[in-house]
């Protein structure tokens, strides 16, 4: 599969924000379903070397989400958030933890924005804003740049398959 729509990632020196922004071929109502339905969720979120335990996911204002990832050699990573705002299909806007760290608090406000381009195309635009330069610094050095690059082709194929079926 040829991958045409690269994903950009901006994170400027001394600011608090990671922007990342991705077109997707398929629909906005498409696109916006496989980030707030569970089972299309579990399908694309994550590296493909991991898999999800998704013990919550309620995709509406207010609702409350976690996984683990768990790793072949055992490791797991546990993640958790709150949706402030789900408007289909424009916007997501919610809270993102890594449960990892040494300390709790390290939580990130976090917006998505579903915006209709011509073709039946969407571009998702996410904006992640930390707690702190060094927050975003050490988000940076995770390796979550791969990570959301892998989950990002798992979601194109998802969608190709989605729209085969259409």
């Amino acid at each position: 599969m040829t991958v045409v729509n690269l994903t950009k990632l901006t994170a400027e020196p001394g600011k608090q924000v990671i922007v990342v922004e991705r077109e997707f071929e398929a629909p906005r109502e498409l696109v916006f379903e496989a980030f707030t339905d569970a089972e299309l969720f579990v399908q694309w979120m994550g590296p493909r070397d991991l898999t999800m335990d998704l013990q919550q996911f309620e995709a509406r204002d207010g609702g409350a989400w976690r996984y683990v990832s768990k790793a072949p050699n055992g490791g797991e990573f546990a993640f958790c958030g709150v949706f402030h705002e789900v408007s289909a299909p424009e916007r997501i806007i919610q809270t993102f933890e890594f449960l990892g760290m040494p300390t709790r608090g390290h939580v990130t406000l976090e917006t998505a924005i579903f915006e209709a381009l011509p073709g039946d195309r969407t571009r998702v635009k996410m904006e992640s804003v930390f707690r702190s330069v060094e927050d975003r610094d050490g988000m940076l050095q995770s390796n979550m740049e791969q990570g959301m690059n892998e989950s990002f082709q798992r979601l194109v194929e998802l969608l190709a398959t989605l729209r085969a079926k259409e």
